[in-house]
């Protein structure tokens, strides 16, 4: 029987993500794994909800060619009434069309990567790590579904002296969690709602998991960075965010907390998976309101930035 070696581990990768400055200290290198459990209405990367390859079509880029309609085996291309077309029930995601699409109309969500390929590209920005203490955040999706890749790229991360940060939702068994902290030098934990009813209407699932997990993190982990996605409608809320706050207040370790405005730049990556965004008329916080947002923490002694 053939041994596996950790640079063998492979998992489902949708984008690498070089010279982020958003996603923990300095400048890193994101990592976005594929496959989410939750379904924020409002998410800024559709693409990283499901757990397999998908093919995005970006009609305005399409030239026209007509190369991709001779490729497909199952003739998911085609036109209707001068439309341009892309047939999701019939689509077998063989890639055969991406290959084939010069002009960058067709593209494909979603890359089994092994841990060795990921790691040649976070290796290219070390001089930037350690000049603005930076280094590599594996994001998603939610990477802790992916617990043995993750658990492989961290030790990896590890062994090169590479900072890690996993920004995670927490919607796992606590299991997922305990074996990757030993390994991540950073936790960035997106905290949506107080209410556990409002959790569910937003996200699909009720948030009990979650504000467990939190806790226990914060008792069982040093570095600790909370994220709240500011959303009309959701949570951009004075009472709602107060109780966030006073829920916050009792966590034993809080390094760091950040409020992120909703902006919907995403309608377009919406449409090229044949999807319609549910978030296209909400609006973005203004800075007035996030000024005030901010102040509610401070009015905590929270560590809003």
């Amino acid at each position: 029987m053939s041994m596996h070696t950790t640079e063998e581990r492979t998992g489902m990768v949708f984008n690498i993500q070089r010279f982020s400055v958003h996603d923990g200290p300095g400048i890193r290198t994101t990592v976005f794994m594929k496959g989410c459990n939750l379904h924020c209405f409002w998410c800024h990367n559709p693409e990283s909800i499901s757990p397999v390859q998908e093919v995005q079509l970006f009609p305005d880029k399409c030239i026209g060619c007509g190369n991709c309609f001779e490729v497909c085996p199952v003739h998911a291309h085609r036109m209707e009434e001068d439309h341009r077309v892309l047939d999701r029930e019939l689509c077998e995601r063989c890639g055969k069309c991406v290959d084939e699409c010069y002009a960058g109309a067709l593209k494909m969500a979603g890359e089994l990567r092994t841990v060795s390929d990921v790691m040649s590209v976070v290796e290219r920005d070390r001089a930037f790590y350690e000049t603005s203490e930076g280094g590599v955040t594996y994001s998603g999706g939610e990477p802790l579904l992916s617990v043995p890749f993750l658990a492989e790229l961290l030790r990896s991360s590890k062994e090169r002296s590479i900072h890690t940060a996993v920004d995670t939702a927490l919607n796992v068994s606590w299991s997922s969690i305990e074996k990757i902290i030993p390994l991540a030098d950073l936790f960035l934990v997106d905290f949506k709602h107080i209410d556990s009813r409002a959790h569910r209407e937003a996200v699909g699932v009720d948030n009990s998991r979650i504000l467990e997990n939190l806790e226990k993190l914060a008792r069982h982990h040093e570095h600790l960075w909370v994220r709240i996605p500011v959303i009309p409608g959701v949570n951009a809320n004075p009472d709602v965010l107060a109780r966030m706050a006073e829920f916050l207040t009792r966590l034993e370790r809080l390094e760091r907390l950040e409020l992120l405005a909703f902006h919907g730049l995403a309608d377009a990556k919406y449409e090229s998976l044949g999807q319609v965004s549910s978030a296209s008329d909400l609006p973005t916080p203004s800075d007035e309101d996030l000024a005030n947002f901010r102040q509610i923490f401070l009015n905590y002694d929270l560590p809003v930035k």
